[in-house]
């Protein structure tokens, strides 16, 4: 195997999953798009087609906004919130590599240039990971919000009433019942891995403790 493949396989694996899995859903969405196309009686559309309608920007992004929020959520919670017992948090009553202060650090060659320029601009450097994931989190909502007031109001035209802007689709509770459904999800899935990693352990991963690690251990 090259070296790079091994030192980047866990990114490049789940991009390629990423790719295989919105092109599945490409296709079915298209096709299930079509069918409702046909049954009102009106034309199919293609694939490139589809790729412009609102159901599908909607449908996208109502699920990236999802997955951006509870990152940057988990990111931010996970340095003042810990759990007794959970590889996902920080030691408790522990000092955590992650809380040293950046200024005090060594500097060599390896250090990120950030760190040794200083400054406002290793201020913005030290909160980036949750900055991008916020940015990311905003930049979806928007998107789904707009995909989302072109399918409300092609829905809505069908029924001889009136199209709506995205901010107006933003106000109603079809916008809001999309993103809750998701975001409920997703803080359920974070609620579930941060309590079970406390009992049960994956041998081999750097989400679980070592397995013979006791319960109350907390962190890696």
């Amino acid at each position: 195997m090259p070296r790079w493949l091994k030192n980047n396989g866990l990114l490049l694996v789940n991009a390629g999953l990423f790719v295989v899995f919105l092109g599945g859903m490409v296709v079915s969405g298209a096709s299930a798009y079509n069918d409702d196309q046909l049954t009102h009686g009106q034309q199919p559309v293609s694939i490139f087609g589809y790729l412009q309608t609102g159901q599908f920007v909607e449908a996208v992004f109502e699920n990236w906004e999802s997955e951006f929020l509870q990152m940057a959520m988990y990111v931010v919670l996970t340095i003042f919130l810990f759990q007794k017992g959970s590889s996902e948090s920080k030691p408790i009553g522990k000092k955590a590599a992650q809380d040293e202060d950046p200024r005090k650090a060594e500097i060599n060659p390896n250090t990120p240039w950030p760190v040794r320029k200083g400054g406002w601009i290793l201020v913005v450097y030290e909160h980036s990971l949750s900055s991008l994931l916020v940015i990311l989190f905003i930049g979806s909502i928007l998107m789904h919000a707009t995909g989302g007031a072109a399918a409300y109001s092609e829905e809505q035209l069908a029924h001889g009433m009136p199209a709506v802007s995205t901010w107006e689709f933003m106000a109603t509770s079809q916008f809001w019942f999309e993103s809750f459904q998701n975001w409920q999800s997703e803080f359920l899935a974070v609620a579930v891995l941060v309590g079970a990693s406390v009992f049960l352990r994956e041998r081999g991963s750097p989400e679980s403790k070592p397995v013979a690690e006791p319960h109350h251990e907390t962190g890696a």
